[in-house]
C-alpha cells in the first residue's frame, strides 16, 4: 500500500509504539487520527495536524467516537493500526482475575472493537488495511506473562482469520509481532518481570526502529512483520526444539 495521502487510524499513539508509528507514517505522507488515553501525549506525538480523540479505548463510546471523528474530518479510513495493549508479569494460575479481565479488555476486546467498527467502511469501499501489533510472545508463550502471551495469541488468530474472511473484499492484515521495544512497557504493567528478562534489554530495538519496519510491512502488503528479524529464531526453535526452548524459558522465568 502506497502511505502517502492515506489516513491511518492509530491506537494507543500517546507513547511507545503507537506514537513511533505517528511519526513514521507522518513522515511517509499519511493524515493521522490518534487515540490514546492521554491527551497530552497524543498532542506531543500528532502535533498541530493530526485528528486526537482522547479516551480509554476500552469504553464503547470512545471507540465509536475515534471512528465518527475520523470518517467527519477525513472520509475515509485506510488504515487502522492496533496499537494500544498492556502487560502483566504474574503467573496465571496466580492472576487476579480482575487483572486478567482488564488486560483482556484493552489487548484483544478493544481491537476487535475498533475492527468491527471500522470493517464495515472498508469493505463499502472495497480497500483498507487492518494491523494489528500482536507480541513475539503471541508465537511463542512467555512463561513469565502467560496471560499477556494468550491475549497476543488471539490476536494473531483473529488476525489471520480476518484475512480470510476480508479475502474478496480487497481489505488485507498485518500481524505485527515485536520483540523487545524500548518502551514504558514494563512501567505501565502490573508486575515485575525476571531479572534474565531485565537482563535482555540490551537486545531491544527501539520504537522508531518498530515502527519502521511496520511501515516497509505496510508498504509491500506484508502478511506478518516480526521485528526484529532475529526474533524469528526463536520461533522457529519453538517449533523444532519445543522441549529444549521450554526449558530454556522455565529457567529464565526462575521455574527450572
Amino acid at each position: 500500500m502506497r502511505i502517502e495521502g492515506k489516513v491511518a487510524l492509530i491506537t494507543g499513539a500517546s507513547e511507545g509504539i503507537g506514537a513511533a508509528c505517528a511519526a513514521e507514517f507522518a513522515r511517509a505522507g499519511a493524515r493521522l487520527s490518534l487515540t490514546a488515553r492521554s491527551e497530552e501525549g497524543l498532542r506531543r506525538a500528532g502535533g498541530a495536524e493530526s485528528l486526537i480523540t482522547p479516551g480509554d479505548l476500552t469504553d464503547e463510546s470512545v471507540r465509536r467516537s475515534a471512528v465518527e471523528r475520523t470518517l467527519e474530518r477525513f472520509g475515509a479510513i485506510d488504515i487502522l493500526l492496533n496499537c494500544a495493549g498492556t502487560g502483566l508479569y504474574i503467573h496465571s494460575w496466580a492472576a487476579p482475575d480482575e487483572e486478567v479481565r482488564r488486560l483482556m479488555e484493552l489487548n484483544f476486546f478493544a481491537l476487535l472493537g475498533m475492527i468491527q467498527l471500522v470493517v464495515p467502511h472498508m469493505r463499502a469501499r472495497k480497500s483498507g488495511m487492518i494491523v494489528n501489533v500482536g507480541s513475539i510472545g503471541g508465537k511463542v508463550t512467555l512463561p513469565w506473562m502467560t496471560v499477556y502471551s494468550a491475549s497476543k495469541f488471539a490476536v494473531g488468530s483473529l488476525t489471520e482469520g480476518l484475512r480470510m474472511e476480508l479475502r474478496r473484499d480487497g481489505v488485507h492484515t498485518l500481524l505485527v509481532a515485536p520483540g523487545y521495544v524500548k518502551t514504558g512497557f514494563q512501567q505501565h504493567a502490573t508486575g515485575r518481570p525476571p531479572d534474565g528478562v531485565l537482563r535482555s534489554r540490551r537486545f531491544a530495538i527501539t520504537p522508531e526502529e518498530c515502527a519502521a519496519d511496520i511501515r516497509r510491512a505496510v508498504e509491500r502488503d506484508a502478511r506478518t512483520a516480526v521485528t526484529p528479524r532475529a526474533a524469528w529464531l526463536l520461533v522457529v526453535a519453538a517449533r523444532l526444539f519445543p522441549r529444549l526452548l521450554e526449558s530454556r524459558m522455565a529457567g529464565i522465568n526462575g521455574t527450572a
